[in-house]
């Protein structure tokens, strides 16, 4: 990765900035040290108009915190993908409104070969959860270990595409709406440190000392639909992040699918939405998906049958506690079964090696379809 100039980050802050105003103004100032050491007046002239972004102060300014940043990047090893360097996303080059920098921590090469985003909402039900989870498998499967997947860290379809690409061995991005030197939220740091161990990255396009803010999730949307080949929503409410992310992939050229869900049920009313007004195709796992990309699917081979798995007796009390309800909390199943928190954790997680339970966030399980 090319390490930028403390002109080329400072050019990247510049407000309102974009390619095609950028590319404009190097064209006939000549590079991004010029733009910061030519006056006010020379920049008018050459450029043709006054702008605000010529003004001395406020460029004087910029300078001075893309050199503070520069010294971050280099004490913590981040990243930094510029718009006119090589190593830049070859996939932001059709889009109008792309960062003219991405920070990054972690290897992966955001220029792979095949790129899915994977988004919904954050109130994601067990069904929202297995689709997610089943196509990112189908993924590795069927298509290979070439697919990265790519998602927002959030809680709910974010989370769980990540840790479904993390238990596939897929890489996988987190796009972040803030800066590096933190991550938000918190209870998924553990999640964001073992993507970058395995081979993913967690980019953005905000220096260090920029938090979290409801816009900058807004902005953060079309970063996760232009990095990739296509989006999928997997549930979504009639309103919502992934709803907006949806419509800006559309809007880039990239295919855009979604799950469709129950009738009424509010968690799919916006996937529902979307394949009624055809701006995203109907799927219902990883063969819908590759077909419709022109992705060789290979075929599986048919499974040995398998025996059944066989409980323990209080694993099996744990299993009947479950049996007809969708998610259960931790609490809740202590007081069903009647065991201390230690030892139903361990038989939790006994269950969940087994694949016969799944966790979701907040201490929560549910039986898996076809459970004992």
């Amino acid at each position: 990765m090319v390490a930028p100039t403390e002109y080329e980050i400072g050019f990247s802050m510049l407000k309102g900035i974009h390619p095609d105003i950028a590319t404009a103004i190097l064209d006939v100032v000549g590079s991004e040290e010029e733009f910061f050491l030519r006056s006010e007046r020379e920049l008018s002239e050459r450029v043709g108009m006054a702008s605000r972004l010529f003004d001395e102060s406020y460029r004087r300014q910029v300078l001075e915190r893309a050199r503070l940043e520069l010294d971050y990047l280099e004490r913590k090893a981040i990243g930094a993908c510029y718009f006119r360097n090589g190593d830049y996303p070859v996939r932001f080059q059709t889009v109008p409104d792309a960062p003219l920098m991405l920070y990054t921590v972690g290897p992966l090469d955001l220029n792979a070969k095949r790129l899915v985003s994977i988004v919904g909402t954050r109130n994601a039900t067990r069904y929202g959860v297995e689709c997610c989870r089943n196509l990112v498998l189908g993924l590795k499967e069927q298509v290979g270990d070439d697919v990265v997947i790519v998602s927002g860290l959030a809680y709910g379809i974010d989370v769980a595409a990540h840790q479904a690409a993390l238990e596939a061995g897929l890489p996988t991005v987190a796009v972040v709406a803030h800066g590096l030197d933190t991550i938000y939220p918190a209870v998924h740091r553990a999640v964001a440190i073992e993507i970058i161990n395995q081979g993913g990255a967690v980019v953005t396009e905000y220096p260090h000392g920029v938090r979290a803010h409801r816009s900058n999730f807004l902005a953060r949307n079309r970063i996760i639909a232009a990095l990739s080949d296509c989006t999928v929503v997997v549930e979504s409410a009639f309103k919502g992040g992934s709803l907006v992310t949806a419509n800006i992939a559309q809007g880039y050229g990239r295919d855009v699918f979604a799950f469709p869900g129950r009738v009424g049920d509010e968690h799919s009313e916006g996937c529902n939405a979307l394949i009624r007004k055809n701006v995203a195709a109907l799927i219902t796992g990883v063969a819908d998906l590759s077909s419709q990309l022109g992705w060789e699917c290979r075929k599986l081979p048919e499974e040995e049958p398998t025996l059944f798995v066989v409980l323990s007796p209080e694993e099996q009390v744990v299993a009947d506690a479950m049996e007809g309800r969708e998610v259960v909390g931790l609490n809740e199943l202590c007081a069903l079964t009647d065991y201390p928190v230690h030892k139903l954790m361990d038989l939790l997680f006994s269950m969940e090696m087994q694949d016969v339970v799944a966790v979701f966030p907040g201490n929560r399980y549910a039986l898996r379809k076809n459970n004992p």
